[in-house]
């Protein structure tokens, strides 16, 4: 069964060094592969000379402070933030339940914060736990599971004055679908709260602006976008200053620093850096619709196939969870693998929404376009659950 061109590639793939052999790499929405610039500047980093702590009074610790400079400079650039609101972490659950811990100081009975049911679980769990120890009360916007969209009324429903924070995806990392952020959350600030959006699966692919999708908070990993394994945290600086995260006493005592606990990841942030630069530069002039229109349409024409999520290829993104009749999740992504085709299978830590959608137990199967993913892989994917019928 083909449907596209097998000629035709992206002509980035030649930025990879990972994607050696004949994988098909459908895994991007799991993390990609990293891109040959950040891979360099992590190397010369670490073989430099310049490793060392930061504030230090010789050169490689001078460096070493232009790296995180530079590093807040390329993420200020990427999300649309001050860079002195920038805080490096070593993921974004860490950095939301670091995040989460310190705004329950302020929390009560009677306090209330609102979350949904498209949200990867970091952006649920942390604040279920905090709801628990303090009294206040999670509650949680239901998604449309004929669509697998997030209506907007369906979260604005749910605000009050009680409401403190609005935690809500950028993107579905199950489903692909993006929600109007920037109207929940001016429907957010008018009610006296604040947001926290992540931006992890929706970074790779759309332009990310925190002031502009009315984020107080924006949170995002860099390994999903060709990066290292390391989370982001933006904010305003006032509000990073207005909180008290857990620290040790002779740490940093103004933000962005004092949120870093420990020393990071140097090598990662000078990765990172580059692949800010790359999807600034590169990643983002991919017309991804053009590889994943045959993969959603061909997945779609299939009668033995069940695609979860949105069936059309407006605000979202290329990301496409499906079921095979008579085939577990697991197994069909065996199947894939045998054929050199990579994909996830499971539930994808999206726990609420695949609940929703009556997968919690065998879950989906979930294919991903990145910015090198060619019309050859979409092909040689359907074809092989085609096999399947």
């Amino acid at each position: 069964m083909t449907v596209t061109d097998p000629s035709t590639t992206t002509g980035l793939r030649h930025r990879f060094p990972g994607l050696r052999g004949d994988w098909a790499r459908l895994d991007g929405p799991g993390g990609t592969q990293i891109v040959d610039t950040a891979v360099e500047a992590m190397t010369r980093y670490l073989t430099s000379g310049d490793n060392a702590n930061t504030e230090g009074m010789f050169a490689a610790a001078d460096a070493t402070d232009e790296v995180v400079a530079r590093g807040r400079a390329a993420m200020g650039e990427l999300f649309g933030t001050d860079p002195r609101g920038v805080v490096f972490g070593p993921n974004t659950t860490s950095l939301v339940i670091d995040l989460a811990q310190t705004v329950a100081a302020g929390l009560g009975p009677g306090d209330e914060i609102v979350c949904t049911r498209l949200d990867h679980d970091a952006n649920v769990a942390p604040w279920l736990r905090i709801a628990a120890r303090t009294g206040a009360t999670v509650r949680l916007a239901d998604v449309d599971t004929d669509t697998g969209r997030l209506p907007t009324e369906n979260v604005t429903r749910l605000l009050s004055d009680r409401t403190r924070w609005v935690a809500v995806t950028g993107a579905s990392n199950a489903l692909g679908s993006i929600p109007d952020v920037a109207a929940v959350a001016g429907a957010a600030h008018a009610a006296g709260a604040r947001v926290l959006v992540d931006a992890v699966h929706l970074t790779p692919h759309r332009p990310v602006d925190r002031t502009a999708l009315g984020a107080d908070v924006l949170v995002s990993s860099a390994y999903k976008w060709y990066g290292p394994h390391l989370g982001v945290l933006c904010a305003d600086p006032d509000l990073l200053d207005a909180l008290d995260p857990d620290r040790v006493r002779p740490a940093p005592q103004v933000a962005p620093d004092r949120w870093q606990t420990g020393t990071p990841s140097f090598e990662a942030i000078a990765a990172a850096t580059e692949a800010a630069r790359f999807v600034l530069d590169h990643a983002r002039a991919v017309d991804e619709t053009a590889v994943f229109a045959p993969l959603l349409d061909g997945l779609l024409a299939m009668p033995h196939v069940r695609v979860h999520g949105p069936h059309d290829h407006t605000d979202r993104t290329p990301t496409v969870a499906f079921t095979v009749a008579g085939h577990r999740a697991d197994d069909v992504a065996r199947h894939l693998a045998r054929q050199r085709i990579a994909t996830w299978s499971g539930i994808f830590y999206a726990h609420e929404v695949m609940h929703a959608l009556g997968l919690h137990e065998d879950g989906a199967v979930r294919a991903g376009l990145s910015c090198y993913t060619s019309t050859e892989d979409v092909d040689r994917l359907l074809r092989a659950v085609d096999a399947l019928a």
